[in-house]
């Protein structure tokens, strides 16, 4: 990651298995249920690809339906730390910033979140496609999930298909050793099956060995305003609260293994270990 240094987590990064799963749904949701508790809580799209030209301007449009989601209107320098990174080619962040002679560094995307997180008690981070989208030639999605090390929620297919996707993404969380809170299964598609859908929460929380903290209806225009009426809203909202703590204390634990990393490799350059994974020290 080029030396970028972790942050104080602050709220959320929602992720996903792949593009299209419904992370800014889930994004908008959790936004909206913090707020509606009195939360200081913001949005946060680091990079947006696809996005629309207008009054001189580039529009990220998921920061902008999160935004509304929590009725928020951000003064101009303060909606430009929320996507400090934006495109107008539809496609993965490192091939938009090529095309189109920009850069995008985990560095760059921490800076903006540092300014939201001081001024903020809480952001809740959306990241672009999945996992392990590169944003340059050498990082990738995870290196930015790495180095604000918030918990993690993953957004995943309710239907045929996510089982692999899922278990596969969380193999990659857990090796990068980033906290992770919970996965949110989506129905992305009309007449799922009901009997599918839950056999795949229970083998996605049996092998993953992690918490499934919603599945979300399928909707023919997901609409936050009509979600929040349903009680899964509060189901939701107070799974995300309990999902909170104990990422909270991963996260802890994480930085302190880190921290322990660093000491060992400063205290023995040429014989240090060359992950975290490596190290002895159990600080």
């Amino acid at each position: 990651m080029g030396g970028t240094k972790l942050v104080k987590d602050c709220g959320w990064f929602v992720t996903g298995t792949d593009t299209g799963v419904g992370k800014t749904y889930v994004t908008a949701l959790l936004l909206a249920a913090l707020r509606q508790t009195g939360a200081d809580a913001v949005p946060m799209k680091p990079v947006q690809t696809g996005c629309a030209r207008r009054n001189g301007g580039l529009v990220a449009p998921d920061l902008e339906t999160a935004l509304a989601a929590a009725g928020l209107k951000p003064a101009p320098r303060e909606k430009r730390w929320m996507c400090p990174a934006r495109f107008r080619t539809p496609c993965s962040p490192h091939l938009a910033a090529a095309r189109e002679g920009g850069r995008i560094r985990v560095r760059d995307l921490v800076a903006a979140y540092r300014h939201l997180a001081a001024r903020h008690a809480s952001v809740v981070v959306e990241g672009a496609g999945g996992v392990m989208v590169p944003l340059n030639t050498h990082e990738t999605m995870l290196d930015l999930m790495r180095a604000l090390r918030l918990p993690v929620i993953l957004v995943a297919r309710a239907g045929l298909g996510t089982i692999n996707h899922t278990l596969l993404s969380l193999a990659a969380l857990r090796a990068a050793e980033i906290p992770l809170a919970g996965v949110v299964l989506n129905t992305t598609q009309r007449g799922e099956s009901a009997s599918l859908v839950t056999s795949n929460r229970a083998t996605i929380e049996r092998l993953g060995k992690v918490k499934v903290l919603a599945v979300l209806p399928w909707r023919a225009a997901p609409d936050v305003a009509s979600m929040q009426k349903d009680a899964l809203f509060t189901r939701m909202a107070e799974n995300f609260r309990h999902a909170e703590k104990s990422g909270r204390s991963r996260a802890v634990r994480s930085r302190r293994r880190d921290a322990a990393f660093q000491d060992c490799r400063a205290w023995n350059k040429h014989r240090a270990p060359q992950t975290p994974a490596e190290c002895s020290c159990r600080r």
